[in-house]
């Protein structure tokens, strides 16, 4: 999960990473009354900024900057509504203005690749990193960090050192880098960046704006995690998965996919994918229904897909291996049963593995006709494209 600027630095402040004061409103009357109590900090002077999920605010006019309680209103009033990239501004960020000396780059993230972290931390901050990494890749320093170890003294040390960082400068950035590593360690992060990391005119190190993603997967760790959920923005159909833990996530395709195992269901894509080329269909969503696929399990499952306007038909393949496949089929029956006329699109199932035979004969007993039996995967997906297009 991506957090907005404002609940980043919220994020931030609560870890004791040094901020300034920030405060969200979705009017420009809400923004004027932020910036009357925020600017007395700052000479009056506020930043109005655009809370999207997406890069490239400032060139797109999301970040202005008012010298006045009045001045923040009228562009606020501006900013709302926009569009930036594709994503509408429907709130904004009021934040104390700044006297910036300096601006500089860091961030920690998962690296997949070498199965560890990585800190990247650069002089240049405020700049599009991405071209900075590509054109000069020197100015950009790369350490990888120890989960085991994070990110002490030593090794904070160790990444201002390789940024080029002179011994005053990074003595003060030192401390600063190990709560940022107590943001990524205590929240269950897989990114956080700052950018700009500030130097003040005064002397101070400040973290000016802030990108955190969450690792869903440590959600039950974090039960106030979900307060940060942008619910408005999330998609129905997955919201819906969610609320049934099914591990659900919608595709612009027209065949409804259900698989037990993640492996199968990705598998399952790419023959769906290759059999509706002909046909010019392609795969709705991802749907892995795990072990125990019974009545309600698969009700549940059928009922988000079916509910997508987007689907024509299903493809429901599984391999009988914990679950054998009669339990499958019994769950077929039951949730057809239970959907009852909600279950208006043809599925089709393909059924391998433990008591396959059993659970064939249970769906041949059934004769519903919204259920085709096909033997093989590929089979299976080329009936699924084929009915899809029909």
């Amino acid at each position: 999960m991506d957090l907005f600027e404002y609940q980043a630095r919220d994020v931030f402040e609560k870890h004791g990473v040094p901020v300034l004061a920030g405060a969200v409103a979705a009017t420009p009357q809400e923004a004027r009354a932020a910036a009357e109590t925020i600017g007395e900090k700052s000479g009056g002077v506020t930043v109005v900024k655009a809370q999207v999920k997406t890069g490239g605010r400032g060139k797109a006019g999301g970040v202005k900057v008012a010298k006045s309680a009045d001045e923040a209103e009228q562009l606020a009033e501006q900013i709302l509504g926009m569009d930036i990239k594709g994503h509408t501004v429907h709130q904004v960020m009021i934040a104390q203005g700044a006297q910036i000396a300096e601006e500089y780059y860091f961030s920690i993230l998962l690296d997949r690749t070498n199965r560890s972290y990585l800190a990247m931390c650069s002089k240049e901050g405020g700049v599009d990193i991405e071209t900075l990494a590509v054109e000069r890749p020197e100015a950009l320093a790369k350490i990888e960090v120890d989960p085991n170890v994070g990110i002490d003294e030593a090794k904070a040390q160790e990444i201002v050192d390789a940024a080029g960082f002179d011994a005053e400068t990074g003595a003060k950035i030192v401390p600063v880098l190990q709560k940022l590593w107590d943001v990524y360690q205590g929240e269950d992060a897989t990114l956080v960046e700052v950018n700009p990391l500030v130097k003040s005119e005064a002397g101070d190190i400040i973290a000016l704006d802030g990108k955190v993603t969450l690792d869903g997967n440590a959600d039950f760790r974090h039960p106030d995690h979900e307060a940060l959920e942008d619910k408005a923005a999330a998609d129905p159909l997955e919201a819906k998965a969610k609320e049934k833990d099914l591990n659900y996530v919608k595709l612009d395709g027209q065949v409804g996919i259900i698989g037990n195992g993640a492996g199968l269901v990705m598998s399952t894509l790419d023959v769906v994918a290759y059999a509706g080329e002909q046909f010019g269909v392609k795969p709705a969503n991802f749907l892995d229904i795990g072990g125990g696929a019974n009545a309600q399990v698969m009700a549940d499952g059928l009922d988000v897909i079916l509910n997508d306007e987007q689907v024509k038909s299903v493809f429901v393949n599984v391999f009988g291996g914990i679950t054998a496949c009669d339990e499958v089929a019994n769950g077929i029956k039951g949730a057809l049963e239970i959907l009852g006329d909600e279950a208006t699109k043809p599925l089709v199932v393909r059924l391998d593995g433990n008591n396959v035979e059993e659970g064939r004969r249970i769906l041949d007993e059934l004769n519903h006709p919204l259920v085709t039996q096909v033997d093989t995967m590929d089979g299976a997906a080329a009936k699924a494209a084929e009915l899809a297009a029909k």
